[in-house]
């Protein structure tokens, strides 16, 4: 439709200059004097001028309301993602299976609560793109009034355009008067075709006035309108920010909160339900002194053991041991007690050395490597 509007005042234009021509070639010193008023001259360049700026500023209104139309499409596709992001964090925070801790379930449900109040302000900001920008512009390009004032615009152009065409006609019959000796026919028919062209004129001024008055005022509509929503799509784009930013500075402080007191707390102390081993002097006491009749020696037993983790000894009385070492343990059994002892510890000898180690930290060998033998001893 606009296109075929472009069209009509492109011929409107051309139809306009072909006239003036014409006048030019035939109207004589009438013609030329037909519009030289200044005054009308002046009139009929400002409505030209009004015209060019409304439709310019229409064309920039509707780009407004189509950009803030597609910002809103876009946006509430955000916001559905982002509260599906809210949902998954408050499920993981509600339904925590950390068997270390609930820092993170903790976490989980900040980042949802701060996530959720975020959507929510961008929700508000899209609804108020809407109501405060699209719809008041959209309103505007499809009123009457500057539809009112387009149409008086062109009236006056088309009235102007008779107008001239009048006062063609004027001029040819002012031309056939003077080469012919005129009859009354002749002379009434020139009057009344100025007698026209004179009311055409008079009714083209008024009527320009008119359209001058409305374009100005639609023009000056425009502007104001237009900039007071521009304005408030600033302000209300600022004023999102300014609560998203608060909420993600309490979310930091929070999460940076709970991060310190994670790395700021002990390391986990892992109690030892393990007693300490048996003085080593105790057994080698037993060895070295007469058993008592309640203590005598029922068999001594020796196996091979393989270290299958290694272990560090804290005190004297204890064995180090390395992964993939052989032990020779020596299990004693007496009338009323037995060693591998029944507290968790184990007795036995490796690289030249006796101590306590771990029981769980060796296994039972039926065999052992030629190679590995001198390892022992």
């Amino acid at each position: 439709m606009e296109a075929i509007r472009k069209q009509a005042s492109k011929l409107r234009e051309q139809v306009a200059r072909q006239q003036q021509a014409v006048l030019k070639q035939f109207g004589g010193g009438y013609a030329d004097s037909v519009f030289a008023d200044e005054g009308e001259a002046q009139q009929h360049s400002k409505l030209e001028k009004l015209y060019i700026s409304t439709r310019a500023a229409k064309h920039f209104q509707r780009d407004i309301v189509r950009g803030v139309e597609g910002y809103i499409v876009t946006g509430s596709k955000q916001v559905e993602l982002g509260n599906k992001l809210c949902d998954d964090g408050k499920k993981y925070g509600v339904e925590n299976t950390c068997t270390s801790g609930s820092t993170l379930s903790r976490a989980a449900l900040s980042f949802a609560k701060a996530r959720s109040l975020m959507e929510k302000e961008r929700a508000n900001l899209l609804k108020a793109f809407g109501t405060q920008v699209a719809e008041p512009l959209r309103a505007m390009v499809m009123g009457a009034p500057l539809e009112d004032a387009r149409h008086l615009a062109q009236r006056y152009d088309r009235m102007r355009q008779e107008a001239e065409a009048q006062a063609i006609e004027v001029s040819k019959r002012q031309m056939k008067l003077r080469e012919t000796s005129g009859n009354g026919d002749m002379i009434s028919r020139l009057e009344a075709a100025e007698s026209k062209l004179q009311e055409l004129k008079s009714n083209m001024g008024t009527l320009g006035k008119e359209a001058v008055a409305a374009m100005t005022a639609v023009e000056a509509q425009q502007q104001r309108l237009t900039l007071q929503r521009l304005i408030a799509m600033v302000e209300s784009e600022r004023s999102y920010h300014q609560r998203v930013l608060q909420i993600l500075d309490q979310l930091e402080r929070e999460m940076v909160s709970e991060r310190q007191r994670i790395e700021g707390a002990p390391p986990p102390v892992i109690e030892n339900s393990m007693p300490p081993p048996p003085a080593y002097e105790e057994v080698n006491g037993i060895f070295m002194r007469t058993p008592t009749v309640a203590e005598l020696v029922e068999t001594v037993e020796h196996f091979l053991a393989e270290a299958i983790q290694s272990y560090r000894a804290e005190s004297e009385t204890e064995l180090n041991l390395s992964t993939g070492d052989y032990i020779v343990v020596r299990k004693v059994k007496f009338v009323n007690f037995a060693f591998v002892s029944n507290n968790g510890w184990a007795e036995g000898e490796c690289r030249g050395k006796a101590g306590w180690f771990p029981s769980e930290f060796i296994e039972k060998r039926d065999r052992v490597l030629a190679s590995k033998v001198a390892q022992v001893f």
